[in-house]
């Protein structure tokens, strides 16, 4: 678990981080290099998820030995399904991370909700629904691996 005081923000206590594949960790299904390393020091913290439509159809064998829960979303409604994922595991202790227009709802339902722009860009609707816009995703789980850099962004 995370937990932070943050001033004019909210006292947060994170368990789980949600975040969307391609587009966010990964480009044209593959991911990032260095990924990996934030992900598994991550998960010595919260536990963490992979929500994915799978557009390139490659999460499950790229992601095979990663510390993450993997979910493929059944296509139609993928907006919905992520939402509902977050929801499930508890909103107020889950940090979202996105980059589509499909990641608009459990980005603005997340705790802290986190837009990376990275290689493929950003939905401008994800931008909006976000708490923090990162340029890319090393940045977005920089953030959480030293705390009181989310706290210096998010504090009034």
């Amino acid at each position: 678990m995370i937990t932070e005081s943050i001033p004019g923000f909210s006292d947060i206590a994170i368990s789980h981080l949600v975040l969307d594949y391609n587009g966010t960790l990964a480009l044209d299904g593959v991911p990032l290099v260095g990924v990996r390393e934030r992900i598994e020091s991550l998960s010595e913290h919260l536990t963490v998820h992979v929500v994915t439509a799978d557009t390139f159809g490659r999460a499950a064998e790229a992601l095979a030995e990663w510390p993450v829960f993997l979910t493929v979303l059944t296509p139609g409604q993928e907006a919905d399904q992520k939402a509902t994922y977050v929801q499930t595991l508890g909103s107020d202790a889950t940090v979202a991370v996105g980059n589509g227009r499909n990641d608009c709802r459990m980005l603005s339902l997340a705790c802290v909700g986190m837009a990376v722009t990275g290689p493929e860009g950003a939905a401008s609707p994800a931008l909006l629904s976000a708490d923090i816009t990162c340029p890319d995703i090393f940045t977005a789980l920089d953030l959480l691996l030293h705390p009181n850099r989310l706290k210096a962004t998010l504090r009034s």
